[in-house]
């Protein structure tokens, strides 16, 4: 049984089929992926499709990035100006052209992604984390928006290790701080998308 976390993919669907032949889950697998779907690579409606394909071959967790929240606001009446202009246009783009192209059953994918998870060893974040802080209360600006440029975490208080994404990390290397690990490489930018099994750290980037 292992526990792998998949990075922001960030529209890049031939980068994420890759790396699942690569990992080749399996029934007793957990698949937690970091939030970060949609926006700015080409294929942002593929990559929700593999994700939904993938739920049905392994046990899947599906956190929000500051991506999917800024959808959302979109979808609910919000001002698209900023989220277009951060890489929203490419998703426009891959549902045709049309933002009311995107079916309810990707509306119903995106209402289900959880703010974080955790087990007994591991907590996983899409972005940022206070260390004195429980989970269920840390601030939605940490989760989804914060920068490691913007501060470094100290370790958390449960003395879990942490894997978050969100912030790229320089030549497509993962980041291991220590008591936390970063393992956005950069896909759409020209890097890696990274899967890693937390136990083990075994990492597979395509």
């Amino acid at each position: 049984m292992r526990t792998i976390a998949i990075g922001d993919i960030h529209g890049c669907c031939k980068a994420l089929e890759a790396l699942l032949a690569a990992i080749k889950p399996r029934p007793t697998d957990t698949i937690v992926f970091l939030g970060d779907y949609i926006d700015r690579g080409p294929d942002s409606r593929g990559v929700l499709d593999v994700c939904m394909q993938v739920s049905q071959r392994c046990h899947t967790v599906f956190l929000l990035g500051n991506h999917e929240v800024m959808l959302q606001g979109v979808l609910r009446g919000l001002s698209a100006e900023h989220w277009l202009q951060s890489g929203g246009k490419q998703t426009v783009t891959s549902f045709g052209g049309r933002l009311e192209s995107i079916a309810p059953k990707y509306q119903n994918f995106l209402s289900k992604c959880v703010h974080y998870y955790e087990t007994a060893t591991h907590i996983f974040v899409h972005a940022n984390f206070h260390a004195d802080i429980p989970l269920r209360r840390q601030p939605e600006e940490s989760l989804f928006w914060e920068h490691l440029s913007d501060r470094v975490p100290d370790p958390h208080f449960s003395g879990k290790h942490v894997i978050l994404g969100h912030t790229p990390q320089q030549n497509g290397n993962i980041g291991w701080y220590g008591h936390f690990t970063c393992i956005d490489t950069g896909c759409f930018a020209g890097g890696f998308l990274t899967a890693l099994d937390v136990d083990s750290l075994e990492y597979w980037q395509a």
